[in-house]
């Protein structure tokens, strides 16, 4: 299943490059757990959550004290725990942020990962055999573990025969200055792509969070034709963040997950720009006359280029704080000193979706691989989509 090699945990305090990469285990990003051992203490599930874990000294549960992150039962029976997660899209994983935060005590001594694909059948058999509880924020699979015969079902399946992405490692406790380990996939294995891990514990214990870093492979089916308009930017679809001129409250990642925001930490806010004019004046259009801009450059899904048909700019949540109009160009792929105007300036409003087609969008003279996304003076958005047609 996995071998004691030397491990690949970064020990860098700063971020590696790869975090810039799509996030795809995460519930935001339509991350899930199909099968865990064990879900005693704090369901898997809460290890995909989207916000940052937090610390409740006196919370209990009926189960024992309440933990944010996926614990299981201190272990009195042969073997370790492991679960498997299925992400959001197929992915070229390139690392993983694994978070022991507040888990003290308590955290898992040492795990690795392990990357498949599950087909349909197998998927389907282990939901039926094994059904998982909805999850909710009272923990839906507290309190639970597998009879021997489940786990003896879901091992049949093979799980412990996958390509080892982070070999067996020893993890360090959660605190501030120990909790984050990043683990790089070797050069060999970033080539693989898999729909789903196998995060395996050795042999119990607790992890705050679970992040998966890397290339999201077009999930777009052969069978749609040339005519059917598919979200290109999308991440699932293969869209990626890949620069931007400010992140201050919000990364423009944000904009292109599938999930709807649930607030506005959940979008791409800027902090207000300091060269906006004491007084503020508009044009005949009623656009703020700015010397200042925020941008963000999207590599789109379609890695030939698309036709671009339709753009929806979600504000949701943003009331006080959205832009005042927002600017859209496309470019082809390694030209991004090339870009043509593809919708002009237009304003916007405060916690509603901006549709844009048909004559609000300018000819195209060729495919677009890039888009970049201009806010003006500032401000915050909650999602973006762009539907276009293939060029094959």
């Amino acid at each position: 299943m996995d071998t004691n090699t030397n491990p690949t945990q970064s020990p860098e305090l700063v971020p590696p490059a790869f975090t810039e990469l799509v996030e795809v285990a995460s519930i935001g990003s339509n991350g899930s757990i199909l099968f865990a051992t064990d879900d005693w203490f704090a369901p898997a599930e809460w290890m995909l959550k989207d916000t940052e874990p937090v610390f409740l000294a006196d919370r209990y549960t009926p189960f024992g004290k309440w933990m944010d992150g996926w614990e299981t039962r201190r272990k009195r029976i042969p073997g370790h725990d492991w679960c498997l997660v299925e992400l959001g899209a197929p992915t070229q994983i390139a690392g993983f942020m694994v978070d022991t935060a507040f888990f003290t005590g308590n955290y898992v001594p040492r795990v690795s990962i392990q990357g498949g694909t599950l087909d349909a059948t197998m998927k389907r058999m282990l939901q039926t055999s094994i059904p998982r509880q909805v999850d909710s924020d009272d923990g839906g699979n507290s309190g639970t573990g597998r009879t021997k015969e489940e786990l003896g079902m879901a091992e049949l399946i093979g799980t412990d025969q996958w390509d080892v992405l982070v070999p067996r490692t020893e993890l360090e406790p959660g605190y501030k200055q120990t909790r984050r380990h990043y683990f790089t996939v070797a050069k060999g294995k970033q080539a693989l792509t898999v729909n789903h891990l196998r995060l395996n514990l050795f042999p119990d214990g607790g992890i705050a969070r679970l992040r998966v870093y890397g290339e999201v492979r077009l999930n777009v089916p052969d069978s749609l034709s040339a005519k059917k308009s598919v979200d290109m930017i999308a991440m699932l679809n293969g869209g990626r963040c890949i620069d931007f001129s400010n992140a201050h409250y919000g990364h423009p990642r944000n904009l292109i997950k599938p999930s709807p925001s649930p607030n506005m930490g959940d979008g791409w806010e800027t902090a207000r720009r300091l060269d906006r004019p004491a007084v503020l004046q508009v044009n005949d259009d009623g656009i703020l006359q700015v010397p200042g801009c925020e941008w963000a450059i999207f590599r789109l899904g379609a890695a030939d280029g698309c036709w671009i048909e339709r753009i929806s700019i979600d504000t949701k949540h943003f009331k006080g704080n959205f832009p005042d109009n927002v600017q859209v160009e496309y470019a082809r792929k390694g030209e991004q000193n090339s870009w043509l105007l593809l919708m002009e300036k237009k304003k916007m409003g405060p916690d509603r979706i901006h549709e844009f087609e048909g004559a609000e969008l300018l000819p195209q003279k060729m495919p677009a691989s890039l888009l970049r996304i201009t806010i003006a003076p500032d401000g915050g958005l909650s999602r973006v989509q762009v539907f276009g047609t293939l060029t094959k």
